[in-house]
């Protein structure tokens, strides 16, 4: 009842600060407190992390890492935080984030906004030990060498990660997206996959790809994954399209996420599913169970969300993994793994 009326509230105001109000609210510890939802069917493996239920929190709401602690409480089986880069930077101008209430969809231009890795390294060394997270890697927008900064971020935060995610899909920072050519994209990889083995530790290294992409392209990311040893591929980030959009915000300039979202994310990542025998993350319109179970269907290992918490809350997490759950045992599944790609026919 409290976080229906939080959320009315919030909705109300501008949604920037609405984010910053929210988490504030974790950090009070205003959160759910039950921990990860799981079970024999729910606990899974991916990418060698031990996951006790495959819905995960996707980067962008935690950009800074100051909220681990609250967000382990609650009932995702993985954190991603981030993106971080090398220095502190401050993003694109205000307005920068627009709540598409019509279409249950956010368009944001943050720009990589955030407090630059040596803030989150030290708020990553206190992280709580119970929970799997991992970090969104970002690379400056004036930098003279953006595949650099990649590596450099991982080098010195990776000590305290579980994983660690490559993202050059967000489509905010100008010219990002030309680092998912495979020349370009190869490159780069093999720099973080340096970086990584010289970690005391050396972490599984996902790739965050666009959904705006051929299947030229699709295939050429894959080919690149699995040559420089990436361990996943997350499919994928916030889209440029506008389709069947109704809000008044929907011509802002940025990333469309939310509901909208969901069919062309889930059809990239079932075409990935064929081209690639990597694990994939689907991420991308999620607010239901049921759309968890499609993703899985369609070819994920483990899911992720977000903007789906701007309209339901993060209670709504716990409910989507009970509902997953219900519907593995509905279909005779003993596990998620045995439901990896059972649908992706569906979404080809």
């Amino acid at each position: 009842m409290l976080e229906t009326l939080g959320l009315a509230a919030l909705r109300k105001t501008d949604p920037e600060f609405a984010h910053g109000a929210a988490l504030k609210a974790l950090q009070l510890g205003l959160g759910p407190k039950g921990g990860p939802v799981t079970s024999a069917r729910l606990a899974t493996q991916v990418a060698g992390l031990r996951l006790p239920n495959p819905i995960g929190l996707a980067a962008g709401m935690d950009k800074n890492a100051t909220a681990l602690h609250p967000l382990a409480r609650t009932a995702f089986g993985f954190l991603e935080v981030g993106a971080i880069t090398p220095r502190a930077q401050p993003g694109n101008p205000r307005p920068r984030l627009f709540r598409l209430s019509e279409d249950r969809a956010a368009i944001n231009r943050f720009g990589f906004n955030n407090e630059g890795m040596e803030a989150a390294a030290a708020r990553l060394h206190a992280r709580p030990k119970n929970a799997t997270i991992g970090l969104n890697l970002g690379a400056n927008k004036d930098s003279e060498d953006r595949a650099a900064d990649f590596a450099r971020v991982l080098t010195h935060c990776g000590a305290d990660l579980d994983f660690a995610t490559v993202n050059v899909s967000s489509p905010n920072t100008e010219r990002l997206r030309d680092l998912q050519g495979r020349a370009a994209l190869t490159a780069l990889l093999a720099g973080v996959m340096e970086a990584n083995h010289t970690l005391a530790r050396p972490l599984p290294i996902f790739l965050k790809i666009a959904p705006d992409l051929t299947a030229d392209e699709l295939q050429d990311i894959a080919a690149a994954a699995e040559e420089t040893g990436v361990a996943a591929i997350v499919a994928t980030n916030t889209t440029l399209a506008r389709d069947g959009l109704t809000s008044p915000h929907r011509a802002e300039k940025g990333g469309l996420s939310g509901a909208p979202l969901f069919e062309k994310s889930t059809r990239v990542l079932a075409q990935l599913s064929t081209m690639t025998h990597l694990p994939l993350i689907g991420v991308g319109g999620i607010s239901s169970g049921a759309q968890a179970y499609e993703k899985i269907r369609a070819g994920a290992s483990a899911v992720q969300l977000y903007t789906a918490l701007v309209f339901g809350g993060i209670s709504m997490v716990e409910q989507i993994a009970r509902d997953l759950d219900a519907l593995l045992a509905r279909d005779g599944f003993s596990t998620v793994a045995d439901a990896v790609g059972t649908g992706r026919s569906d979404w080809l």
